[in-house]
């Protein structure tokens, strides 16, 4: 039996109430997906921004610097 239908099948044996609040928690379950893939896709937009920053070359120095703190 595919899982499409035993999860219809466990569906027909609950209550409206109980209907209810696993809709509540498939909405749930599909927000945080969503915000998953987003957080993903920004930690790989921001590796490829800051992948070849190591090739640009150095605009400062350390003589560049006015004013020290120690």
């Amino acid at each position: 039996m595919a899982m499409d239908e035993q999860i219809y099948q466990y569906i027909q044996q609950l209550s409206t109430a109980q209907k209810a609040e696993l809709l509540d928690f498939i909405q749930y379950l599909l927000i945080k997906a969503e915000k998953d893939q987003k957080k993903d896709w920004s930690a790989l937009s921001l590796a490829l921004a800051m992948d070849d920053m190591h090739n640009e070359p150095d605009l400062y120095s350390l003589d560049d610097i006015k004013v020290v703190f120690s």
